[in-house]
């Protein structure tokens, strides 16, 4: 399918949504593989288990909101990138599941 921009360029509508939905569906899937960590109950504080569900809901929320609006914002990967270093010691599983998320969200534009 092809569309008409407003200044006249031909764009094609089905590789756009294509190129959003693979990386989208990938994420999911991190974030669910993130999930399944979580509830093996790796050793983390509390406090630490709760800021990366916060972030989860973040990254799908504005997952969400990107599709809707295809607003970029690179303020969430920043975000996830410091859960990496935080995790990386004591959780390499997890920090490297955060990983995939950050190159995943940059495949997506975000």
């Amino acid at each position: 399918m092809t569309d008409l921009s407003p200044s006249g360029e031909v764009h094609d509508t089905d590789l756009s949504i294509k190129e959003h939905i693979m990386p989208a569906r990938e994420l999911q899937e991190q974030l669910d593989t993130l999930r399944e960590q979580l509830e093996h109950k790796p050793p983390m504080s509390e406090s630490e288990r709760d800021n990366l569900h916060e972030l989860m809901q973040q990254i799908e929320t504005k997952i969400q909101l990107e599709q809707a609006t295809h607003e970029q914002d690179s303020s969430l990967a920043d975000g996830v990138n410091l859960a990496v270093e935080r995790f990386e010691l004591e959780h390499p599983g997890i920090a490297g599941t955060l990983r995939s998320i950050v190159q995943t969200l940059g495949n997506i534009g975000i």
